[in-house]
């Protein structure tokens, strides 16, 4: 993968491109802040992270913390929160492997913003973001199955609005 992403990144130059931005998402060739630098060693700064913090937090790791240690590489970032279901991901993990569809039996959902991660948690993770220099677009990703679309939308943007200083 490492050939052909560096072959990509040439082809992107020679198109004017400036950024890519990866999705930080499990099965993927970067998930998380150490995979995103490994990556910007071998091919240069043109590949950045889109940080999606619901991946970093079923996956245990600390958003807020990951956002420091990106800084200036954080090329896009998403509005989508997960919440960890206690009494089921206690007992078995996080390793989830049953359809995201069968929400009542995972060990961590995709829900609205703020549904999972208290509007003080956003607002510092928007804080710190913006202090590394993220002063771009904050894309809604509305996933939350435990409630309509419009009503996942709803509570998101509200809570999005409350929460963004951009």
């Amino acid at each position: 993968p490492l050939l052909e992403t560096l072959t990509l990144v040439k082809k992107a130059e020679s198109c004017g491109i400036e950024k890519i931005a990866l999705e930080n998402f499990s099965s993927q060739l970067v998930y998380n802040p150490e995979t995103l630098f490994r990556l910007r060693k071998a091919v240069g700064p043109m590949v950045g992270l889109n940080l999606d913090p619901s991946h970093l937090i079923w996956m245990g790791a600390d958003p807020i913390a990951a956002a420091r240690a990106l800084g200036e590489a954080i090329y896009h970032v998403h509005g989508k929160d997960v919440r960890l279901e206690r009494h089921l991901s206690a007992i078995n993990g996080v390793l989830e492997t049953k359809e995201v569809t069968d929400v009542a039996n995972r060990a961590w959902n995709y829900v609205a913003v703020g549904c999972g991660q208290d509007l003080q948690w956003w607002k510092e993770f928007f804080s710190v973001v913006r202090m590394m220099g993220y002063n771009e677009e904050v894309s809604l990703e509305m996933e939350d199955l435990t409630m309509s679309i419009e009503a996942g939308i709803k509570t998101s943007v509200n809570a999005l609005k409350q929460c963004l200083s951009f």
